[in-house]
């Protein structure tokens, strides 16, 4: 590390020349990455419902659904609409109920019950389009966007694809803002913090091309989703923060003994490499946990900012030394008194109450334990959007006009008759919260022939290979009821055939609910694992491991807690993943505070003692990086439109600060408390011991 911390100095010029051209490509590559916004893709591709997927892609040229909700439209109107939408690049068909009759029957002439189906009370009619692609496909999307185009505001559209790209809309027009909001409060933070107005510029700068390096390489991934683009940049720029901080005060301070710069920033450079090791290989574990879901999701953001890591620590000990060097000069010209206090009074109390708060954590655990498995957790997709979106008053429209909250598709292997065929319409009509079941079939029931179909509309519901049958449900996207209900419609379908598959939105999101639940469990249990491995040989201990993480743990569930005091629900995957970042993110504060500790037991510092100074040592650090990492969060928490994201990031900038005070007050109760266990179970102790 000596020859490299060297290298560094030498050809510091070289290396900030060197980052500013790799910049080009990394933002190019930046750019060239596609962004996905439909979470559903990242469902294991060996589920059932996907491969319905693919048979209503393959068989029937069907990617996705969209509904529209038409008003005081006459059917003249109507019919011209629907050859306007059929003409746009990447639809399939569109349907209304006069497609049932064609020219050969006036809708008059079907019954009642079969009308009441597509008209509401006030007029306005249903209308389904089917697009050739899949629901987050480009041609899909952009034929959804040319189809509100071509609509006034009496049709609305709705469905997964028409949510998609509403998302996509919202998420552009938000995601500059979330890194000018994360840059302006981190930099605040930085201006309170350390001495000079120049350095935290040029260590947001520093930390900004790691962060161009990390999102350029991502086009090596293919696409990522846009919760990762979201919450990585601002992520990245919370946890890599301490790195450079460590960096420049381990600077300054060895420039007080070495005879020049450069041989201080060698220094320097030295021990920070040494020194954030075990620190950035935690939070790199914590990441790479999330890789462990069956919801690829995780693997998506896992990737990114483990990579996002690594590319921080490198950046670090190599690009950041070398501007500090070459603006020296200016840096110096810049140098104020530090405002942020030392907290001595702070740091007196809190170990003068050291029992106090052991007291409150052995009392509290268990109950903050049960408290957090009590927060609602949400699954609906469209939860996100607000109110104000086209997706959202076209479902709005859809519930309060025709009663219907979802679909899903039935798919039947050939051959099916005639009979068969209307008897499980029969049966799957006559479960609770069944809207209404569409197919051919639906027109012999009343003495029709199917002949009177269209031959495009019969090749909607028919292949040379499957039947379809579309059902539409009273029940709600993601929720218990339509669950069960997808259960009991799935057991009658296998009943007929054995081959069928329920497919469509509500079945998929039926999978990524149960699915979801699953990987909670498993994500914990991963990252709690490799983190514990990690910690056992930076601290070469086996104590430690248990009393620090026990601490965080604490405070994940006071954070998730929180969630339900408020009466907040948040979503599904801020409840797999806040674990992970909370603890992989947070445990260095631990970390650095035990190792403190550590060091003042081998000089003998009795227990007591040996607290007050880690905690003297180390406070300051701990509140400074917990208040970076809560600037560069709470704004995208604040001000995002986008529900998940903003209650993803509000998760974690409150879990930095719990984990702050968590650290700060209970950690050195424990060590005091179990010192002696401590001491045994740590290697190098043997000073203390005496």
């Amino acid at each position: 590390m000596r020859k490299f911390s060297e290298f560094v100095c030498k050809h510091r010029v070289l290396i900030v020349i060197a980052a500013l051209v790799l910049m080009v490509p990394a933002t190019l590559g930046y750019f060239a990455t596609k962004i996905n916004y439909d979470l559903l893709v990242y469902l294991p591709s060996e589920i059932e419902t996907l491969k319905g997927q693919e048979v209503l892609t393959e068989e029937f040229g069907l990617g996705a659904f969209a509904v529209a909700v038409v008003e005081d439209m006459p059917q003249k109107n109507l019919l011209a609409l629907e050859e306007d939408f059929r003409s746009v690049e990447g639809v399939r068909d569109v349907l209304t109920l006069s497609d049932l009759t064609g020219t050969t029957l006036p809708l008059d002439f079907l019954p009642n019950e079969v009308r009441e189906k597509a008209f509401a009370d006030d007029g306005s009619q249903m209308m389904m389009i089917a697009f050739r692609q899949g629901t987050s496909d480009e041609q899909t999307l952009d034929a959804v966007a040319e189809i509100r185009n071509k609509a006034d505001q009496r049709c609305k559209l709705g469905g997964m694809s028409a949510m998609v790209l509403d998302t996509k809309t919202l998420f552009n027009s938000e995601t500059l803002i979330y890194v000018l909001i994360a840059v302006g409060l981190s930099l605040l933070v930085l201006l309170l913090s350390l001495d000079s107005y120049l350095v935290p510029f040029l260590m947001i700068g520093s930390i900004g091309i790691a962060l161009i390096f990390n999102m350029g390489t991502n086009v090596f991934l293919g696409e990522i989703s846009y919760i990762t683009k979201a919450i990585s940049a601002v992520l990245q720029l919370g946890v890599t923060m301490d790195f450079s901080i460590f960096l420049y005060h381990k600077y300054e301070t060895a420039k007080k003994s070495q005879k020049n710069k450069l041989e201080a920033m060698a220094t320097a450079i030295e021990a920070t490499a040494t020194s954030v090791v075990g620190s950035a290989l935690t939070t790199f574990a914590g990441f790479l946990a999330l890789c462990t879901m069956s919801l690829t999701l995780g693997t998506d953001i896992g990737i990114v900012m483990a990579k996002g890591v690594v590319l921080g620590v490198i950046c670090a000990i190599t690009i950041f030394p070398a501007i500090l060097l070459v603006c020296d000069g200016a840096i110096e010209k810049t140098k104020h008194r530090t405002i942020l206090p030392r907290f001595n009074k702070l740091q007196n109390s809190i170990i003068k109450h050291r029992k106090v708060f052991l007291i409150l954590f052995t009392i509290l655990l268990i109950p903050v334990y049960l408290l957090q498995t009590k927060t609602e957790v949400y699954y609906k997709l469209d939860s996100s959007i607000p109110e104000n979106y086209e997706y959202t008053e076209a479902t709005t429209k859809l519930r309060e006009n025709f009663g219907m909250e979802s679909q899903m598709i039935i798919l039947a292997k050939k051959p099916v008759s005639s009979a068969t065929a209307s008897a499980l319409m029969r049966e799957i009509d006559a479960v609770d919260g069944v809207q209404a079941v569409l197919s051919p079939n639906l027109l012999e029931q009343y003495g029709l022939s199917q002949a009177i179909l269209s031959e495009s509309l019969q090749d909607t519901f028919e292949t040379e290979n499957y039947t379809a049958t579309l059902v539409l449900s009273d029940y709600s996207i993601a929720s218990d009821e339509l669950n069960r209900q997808i259960d009991q419609i799935n057991t009658i379908v296998k009943s007929y055939n054995a081959e069928a598959i329920v497919a469509g939105e509500g079945p998929l999101m039926k999978d990524l609910v149960e699915i979801s639940n699953r990987d909670f469990i498993n994500v914990n249990f991963v990252s709690i694992g490799v983190i514990f491995v990690i910690m056992a040989l930076v601290l070469k201990s086996i104590s430690l491991p248990v009393l620090l993480m026990a601490a965080i743990e604490f405070a994940i569930f006071l954070n998730l807690g929180a969630s339900f005091l408020t009466n907040t629900p948040i979503p599904f995957i801020a409840s797999i993943v806040i674990g992970t970042i909370q603890l992989g993110a947070t445990i260095d504060y631990a970390i650095l505070l035990t190792t403190k500790y550590l060091e003042q037991r081998r000089t003998g510092s009795r227990p007591v003692q040996a607290a007050k100074e880690a905690l003297g040592h180390s406070l300051q650090s701990i509140l400074v990086s917990a208040m970076c990492f809560f600037a560069a969060t709470i704004g995208v928490g604040v001000i995002s439109q986008i529900d998940m994201i903003g209650t993803l990031c509000t998760l974690i900038a409150r879990g930095a600060i719990i984990s702050m005070i968590v650290v700060a007050t209970v950690i050195p109760a424990l060590l005091v408390a179990f010192d002696p266990l401590v001491i045994r179970t740590t290697l190098g102790m043997k000073e203390a011991k005496k």
